[in-house]
């Protein structure tokens, strides 16, 4: 199989720090790298998304938090699917699918209860809340995809 770019990074730096995983130890930790990539994307478009609606369209915070999350949900399984998960291929694709949304509903009503709670109850500006939801929301995001997308 032919290696990525950041697969071949990732051999060059465990060759310079004189690294050696096992091959699952290294195919999870190239997972996790790449997740946390197209992760970061996904944050940034959720984070303009969520400004400009707040700011520009003046929507509440919860409507503009889930309008955000969801923009960046459809970047977010496009990238999972096609780089950073080996999507079982045997299963069927609109099931897959299925599951990727419930279970990012299920991360955006975390996100929008955590939200809630710190915006309406402690009072925290609405970027720094949506940092601490997008921390918790995204190791919530990784156990799922790869219990039920592998």
């Amino acid at each position: 199989m032919k290696k990525d770019k950041i697969e071949l990074l990732f051999d060059r730096v465990c060759k310079i720090l004189h690294l050696k995983f096992e091959s699952k130890t290294r195919k999870l930790l190239i997972q996790i790298f790449k997740f946390t990539i197209v992760g970061g994307i996904a944050t940034v478009i959720d984070f303009v998304f969520l400004y400009l609606f707040r700011e520009f369209c003046h929507f509440p915070v919860l409507v503009s938090n889930t309008l955000s999350f969801c923009i960046s949900v459809i970047y977010n399984y496009t990238a999972s699917v096609k780089w950073v998960f080996d999507v079982n291929k045997e299963k069927d694709a609109k099931k897959q699918f299925i599951i990727f949304i419930v279970f990012s509903v299920l991360g955006l009503l975390v996100n929008n209860a955590i939200m809630w709670i710190t915006v309406d109850f402690l009072s925290i500006y609405y970027l720094l809340a949506k940092v601490i939801a997008t921390v918790i929301v995204m190791v919530f995001n990784f156990v799922t995809r790869k219990m039920f997308l592998e």
